[in-house]
């Protein structure tokens, strides 16, 4: 039951931050491309690969499950927007913008790989110069 809950907070948390970051972008750089989106998909990238590697068994900071799954289902699954991409996407493409359909499978897909790689590469280097403890 608890996963659950953690779950559904997480969420809660994730989609606000989400509904906040997209206005935000959109009021700065205007709607004609989905750069919140893509924003927000490579930021949950990042928490994810980063808050995953640091919190496992093996990471510097260990974490129960329940705080894995407030963060990495509920948080980054309420905050990530995969359904918005693939919606965004598709009415670019039904616009016939060609270059922008293709520029955000492009942009969302090679920056969220990196930004999930990036996250864990740095989670790890992190652990690797705090000493272990006797």
């Amino acid at each position: 039951m608890l996963g659950y809950v953690m779950v559904a907070v997480g969420s809660a948390l994730g989609g606000v931050t989400r509904y906040w970051l997209s206005i935000a972008v959109v009021r700065l750089l205007g709607p004609s491309f989905p750069w919140g989106t893509i924003l927000i998909n490579v930021l949950g990238s990042f928490v994810i690969g980063f808050f995953g590697a640091l919190t496992g068994s093996q990471g510097l900071i260990p974490a129960p499950q329940a705080i894995r799954t407030l963060v990495m289902v509920g948080m980054c699954g309420g905050f990530t927007t995969f359904s918005s991409f693939s919606l965004q996407t598709l009415e670019l493409a039904r616009g016939d913008q060609w270059f922008g359909a293709l520029a955000n499978v492009v942009l969302s897909v090679v920056l969220c790989l990196a930004s999930v790689t990036a996250g864990h590469v740095l989670a790890t280097r992190i652990a690797m110069l705090v000493p272990a403890e006797p």
